[in-house]
Order: C-alpha cells, then sequence, then structure tokens
C-alpha cells in the first residue's frame, strides 16, 4: 500500500470513534460486566424545556460524565453504551464526543420509551460480557464500594439491583389530593441503580415482557419471568436528578462520597 493510500484511509476515519474502539479492546480480557447509560429520558419534570438534565453539571462536568467515569476506572467493565435522545445526538456530537472517546463510553441513540431506550443499547453492546448493568444516567453520585457490592451480588445469584429500605410514612392519595390510606412502609425499598442482570436474562425479559413501555425499570422486566433479584443496599447519596432542587442534593451529596483509600494495602 502506497503513503498516498495509507493517508487517504486514515482521513477517512473517525478519530473519536477509534478511541472509542481503542479503549474496549483495550480492557482486561476478564471483563464481565457491560454497561448501558439511560440518559434518553425527556427530563419534563426538570423545568428547563432547552437541556436534558444529563447535561446540567456539576463543578462544570456534565451529570452522565459523572457517571461513567466511575464506570470506566473499572477493569471489570468491558464496555460503557450511553443511550441518548435523538434531539441530543448533534450537541453531543458537538461537544462531548472527545469526552466520550476517553472514557470509552460509545453514544447511541435511544427510542420513546425508557425500555425502549435501554433496549437499543442492549443490541448495541459490541462486547460479549456475561453480565449487564443498567445505570441512569442522571445519578452521578455513584461510588465504588457500592458498584462492587451490587456487581459481586449479581455475579452470585445471577440478578441484583441497589436500593434503600424506606423510612418515611408513606400515604396513597386520590385525584384531589385527599388521604385515601396509609400505606405499610414494612418490606418496601426504593430501587436506585445500577440494575445488574445476566446479560442473556435481561435479553429474554424484553423478549418475553407482553408491554415493557409500562415497566418502569429493569428489574421488572426481569422479575417477569418469575427470576428472583436481590436487593443490595445503597446509599440516600445516590439520588436520580429529577428537578432542580435534586441537582442541588446532589452537589452536595458528590462532597459526602465514600473517597478511595490512596493506599489500599495499608
Amino acid at each position: 500500500m502506497t503513503i498516498l493510500r495509507l493517508l487517504t484511509i486514515l482521513r477517512r476515519v473517525d478519530c473519536g470513534q477509534l478511541l472509542a474502539w481503542w479503549a474496549v479492546d483495550g480492557r482486561d480480557s476478564m471483563s464481565k460486566y457491560a454497561v448501558i447509560l439511560a440518559a434518553a429520558g425527556k427530563s419534563q419534570r426538570f423545568g428547563d424545556p432547552h437541556k436534558n438534565k444529563v447535561f446540567s453539571t456539576i463543578d462544570a462536568k456534565p451529570l452522565w460524565m459523572y457517571a461513567a467515569e466511575a464506570f470506566s476506572k473499572r477493569a471489570d467493565v468491558a464496555e460503557i453504551v450511553l443511550v441518548i435522545s435523538p434531539d441530543d445526538r448533534e450537541m453531543f456530537g458537538e461537544k462531548f464526543a472527545g469526552n466520550a472517546a476517553i472514557l470509552g463510553v460509545r453514544a447511541v441513540v435511544g427510542g420513546s420509551s425508557r425500555a425502549e431506550s435501554v433496549l437499543n443499547g442492549l443490541n448495541a453492546l459490541a462486547a460479549n460480557a456475561p453480565y449487564v448493568a443498567v445505570h441512569d444516567a442522571a445519578r452521578p453520585c455513584i461510588a465504588q464500594p457500592w458498584i462492587d457490592a451490587v456487581f459481586a451480588t449479581a455475579a452470585e445469584r445471577g440478578a441484583a439491583i441497589l436500593a434503600t429500605p424506606c423510612h418515611s410514612t408513606l400515604k396513597k392519595v386520590d385525584g384531589n389530593r385527599k388521604i385515601v390510606e396509609t400505606v405499610p412502609r414494612d418490606g418496601l425499598w426504593l430501587a436506585q441503580t445500577p440494575q445488574v442482570f445476566k446479560t442473556d436474562l435481561l435479553r429474554r425479559g424484553y423478549d418475553a415482557h407482553p408491554n415493557p413501555v409500562q415497566a418502569t425499570d429493569d428489574a421488572a422486566i426481569v422479575a417477569a419471568l418469575g427470576v428472583e433479584i436481590t436487593v443490595v443496599e445503597g446509599s440516600p447519596l445516590n439520588v436520580k436528578v429529577t428537578t432542580k432542587s435534586d441537582l442541588r442534593f446532589a452537589e452536595l451529596a458528590m462532597k459526602a462520597l465514600p473517597k478511595p483509600k490512596l493506599f489500599p494495602f495499608g
């Protein structure tokens, strides 16, 4: 091949995509987990019609990037796919393609519902990782000990999610906000992410579910198969940013997250 021909081919290569491929292929061959970051929501409750909440920032860094960094630094993660809204595709390419490539993140376009978006991410996975973790890109305050725990439990039992026990008194109300009943909180937990499953199990869940759009998380999709899913206690700090108030809480929570040990063998 002539030098001129080689240069012509190289000019046609998307360097950002090339870096992303390298980041995936360069990971440890023993990596067991693929990660899907769900970021294609409409953010209707966030209160900013011009911005998806995952692009809101804490200390000048967008929320999705905090979530991606938490997984990109792990040797046991084989691949990270970020599912974004079709409306954000052009903007993401212009602003964040370089960041995504450095983190080893591939962006794919989602659908009209959360379930469709996660399924698009599942179908886009390139690595044959035996486990897949689905995480809300709007949960930037995810710490390594919580990921360690839910990954290990999923590897042992096949399906596990982070969650926190419900300590508040729950009231069921009618359309006029009148209290109908007090709901017993015994045994009630608030689901979080990551939610981690054997990859073939999550695929079977989506294939078999009669109406996945109605499911509000992936645990509901898998549970419909009759599979037992183990809850791993997370933390209230692992907040999902839904409103502007949540964003302010996340800014404070970020400062309170468990810090990695500088000298882990000491």
